[in-house]
């Protein structure tokens, strides 16, 4: 018998066991109404034909005045994109729709009590709400172009006018997570340097009226401590008029917008021809470690880029009721509520609270009421409303024509759940990748012009060219083999650098990859994703998760993300999370955690099945050393389940601050768990 071959896979390689899913195609029905329909785009956005290619998305905007260059990679890799354009992102998101539709909806804000009424903003009241709000910022806040504000507010109306005020001033604006601490707010107002901070007084959550001014009162005060002065603090009330804080308002520092707003009655603001490559906002990834990095994204090729994608991948048209359920203090919402869909006119969708509150079926009776017809959320959140309400889309009327999932990848099983219940086997799918850093989508299907695949994010986007390289730089061209996933070109989304430390920029995102540091060539800077990544025949991506999300046992490398996915195919499990531990022998094995759904009982003979559905789809290599039941993951308050945690957990260490998770309760039953063991 002849010797069997032993594939060897290198340090940069992950071997990857999973098949490739069968392919799903669009309906002639949404290919009938669909933005883009034309193949040619493909040869249009080839690297033979960059950079110009982008000016095609530069052409949906209006400019002041076009370009003078297309590229400028005189500092790279901090690119110039449509360099001496003149533009202003306000005024392509509101003005220039007044003439044809001031009396449509821009912004339906839903609260988060059904008791309370939908508020639907025209762009005309929009137009009004953003030029008062833009007359305070520069009369009495002494904001000027250039100048940052940090932005700590819940889901809001007052959030996008906010940011749309600042837009039109040529005011950088610095949005937080409004779950996040006011610690992690101060930070970013001490990195900025913003001497304002904007905050609202109360939001809903899960049914109760938060106090969220304590927050500001307290970031406030940490940022001075780091030597940052903030000399006002503008307040929006949850109830115009109406005290929902208990906090009291420091004299002389902080002020309602509600009360100082009525002096700017009328006022109309000129908007700021800003230069293309002006900064728009600062947007802070937030690293486990270290401090945060304020990805800085700038105004023209920024726009250009979201509005691109949110046309051609997205296929929002004006007359489309758009809902992307993310929150706007993430990236997704900057590009994918608010600047993306409100520059084409759609009706944009922002939900204040919890998608489970009061119920399950709450995500779909809004869906049903507004006649919501493109849905845009996180496997996070499908895999959620999969544990708790897996009947509930039957019981309502609406009727997606397209679905977008981001922020992860998506296990396939989860995906067939999302397509079938949730889409009603009508919805079209875009699995998107993308990045904070990335200002838009990177990998995607384009929805009439390629099939779905679950669990696959698809090819590039028109204009962006992946390639997989393994440690030495070499491209991985075999399929089932990963490595670390780049992109060969720049493209106008792409964020400028990291604000105030260029060379954590480049260290960071370019330099494992580029080969001469002084090079004005695009060629030379591949971006580096930190993601590791499978290319399968057919030129689709699989993400695996970050590379350091990769589990090295006895010399095979596991991506986390595929254990899961093996996980999930077990029909009581409703999430699953893996974790490396180490070991002397193997040097890692993984400990997989599962949430079961409602009403499943967690015995020994669940574990064993789903031990043996990891070891049967992967192989024995993937074993988890134990399968621990837990009646809840320790999760964000975005809700992505904190891995760092478990791994702490799993690993007997320490695991740190978890005052700031959504539910820090669950931490010391695992531990418990886990401890006891």
């Amino acid at each position: 018998m002849g010797e069997k071959q032993v594939m060897e896979t290198t340090e940069a390689q992950i071997a990857v066991h999973w098949q490739e899913e069968d392919y799903y195609y669009p309906s002639s029905k949404f290919i009938g109404q669909a933005n883009l329909t034309d193949p040619d785009i493909y040869d249009r956005f080839s690297l033979d034909n960059f950079p110009d290619c982008f000016t095609e998305y530069a052409e949906l905007l209006t400019w002041y005045k076009y370009w003078d260059e297309v590229l400028d990679t005189s500092d790279a890799p901090c690119f110039k994109w449509f360099r001496g354009g003149q533009i202003n992102a306000s005024y392509n998101c509101i003005d220039r729709h007044l003439k044809k539709n001031k009396n449509k909806t821009a912004i339906h804000f839903v609260p988060e009590l059904e008791e309370e009424r939908v508020d639907h903003i025209t762009y005309q009241e929009l137009y009004v709400r953003v030029n008062e709000f833009a007359a305070l910022l520069r009369d009495f806040a002494g904001l000027k172009r250039g100048d940052r504000v940090t932005i700590h507010m819940p889901m809001s109306a007052e959030l996008p006018i906010t940011m749309l005020a600042c837009a039109r001033l040529g005011v950088i604006h610095s949005v937080v997570f409004g779950g996040f601490s006011a610690s992690a707010c101060a930070d970013r107002i001490v990195d900025s340097n913003s001497r304002v901070l904007i905050s609202m007084d109360a939001y809903y959550r899960a049914g109760n009226l938060l106090n969220h001014k304590v927050n500001a009162d307290e970031a406030v005060a940490i940022a001075a401590k780091d030597g940052q002065v903030v000399d006002k603090v503008l307040v929006w009330q949850r109830y115009p008029g109406k005290a929902s804080s208990d906090t009291p308002m420091v004299d002389g520092r902080d002020y309602f917008v509600n009360d100082v707003v009525k002096k700017y009655y009328g006022a109309r603001v000129e908007p700021e021809k800003m230069l293309s490559e002006d900064p728009l906002f600062l947007m802070y990834t937030s690293g486990t470690t270290g401090k945060p990095k304020g990805a800085q994204h700038s105004t023209g090729g920024y726009l250009a880029y979201v509005t691109a994608m949110s046309k051609y991948i997205q296929d929002i048209h004006p007359k489309d009721v758009y809902w992307c359920m993310a929150d706007i203090g993430w990236i997704t919402g900057h590009s994918f509520i608010v600047y993306g869909p409100l520059a084409l006119c759609a009706s944009t969708v922002i939900y204040e609270g919890v998608p489970t509150y009061p119920d399950a079926g709450r995500s779909w009776r809004i869906a049903q009421d507004l006649d919501v017809n493109i849905f845009h959320t996180a496997p996070t959140a499908i895999r959620a409303l999969r544990k708790i309400g897996p009947d509930e889309p039957a019981k309502y009327t609406y009727h997606f024509k397209h679905m977008t999932t981001v922020g992860e990848p998506i296990e396939p099983e989860v995906w067939k759940w999302y397509e079938s219940a949730v889409g009603k086997g009508e919805a079209i799918i875009v699995d998107t990748w993308w990045q904070t850093e990335t200002g838009g989508f990177l990998c995607s299907t384009v929805p009439a012009l390629k099939p779905m695949k679950p669990g696959s994010a698809g090819p590039g986007v028109p204009g962006i060219h992946p390639i997989i390289l393994d440690d030495n730089g070499d491209e991985v061209t075999q399929p089932g083999i990963a490595g670390n996933i780049c992109i060969q070109n720049p493209w106008p989304g792409q964020m400028q650098t990291i604000w105030g430390d260029r060379q954590r920029f480049v260290d960071t995102y370019f330099a494992r990859y580029c080969k001469n540091p002084e090079s004005k060539d695009w060629r030379d800077w591949p971006y580096v994703a930190g993601d590791a990544a499978t290319r399968s025949q057919d030129g689709y991506y699989r993400i695996l998760g970050r590379i350091d999300d990769v589990i090295n046992v006895s010399g095979h490398r596991l991506g986390t993300k595929e254990i899961e996915s093996a996980a999930l195919v077990v029909q009581e499990v409703a999430e699953a999370a893996v974790v490396p531990v180490a070991h002397e022998i193997k040097g890692k094995e993984p400990d997989l955690y599962i949430a079961l759904k409602p009403g499943v009982e967690a015995t020994d003979e669940i574990a064993k099945k789903i031990s043996d559905a990891i070891c049967e789809q992967i192989g024995k290599i993937a074993k988890p050393r134990k399968v621990w039941l837990v009646p809840d993951m320790p999760k964000t308050r975005s809700g992505k389940i904190m891995r760092r945690v478990l791994g702490a957990i799993s690993n007997k260490g320490d695991v740190g601050n978890v005052m700031t998770l959504a539910n820090p309760e669950v931490v010391e039953t695992i531990k418990n768990m886990v401890d006891k063991s």
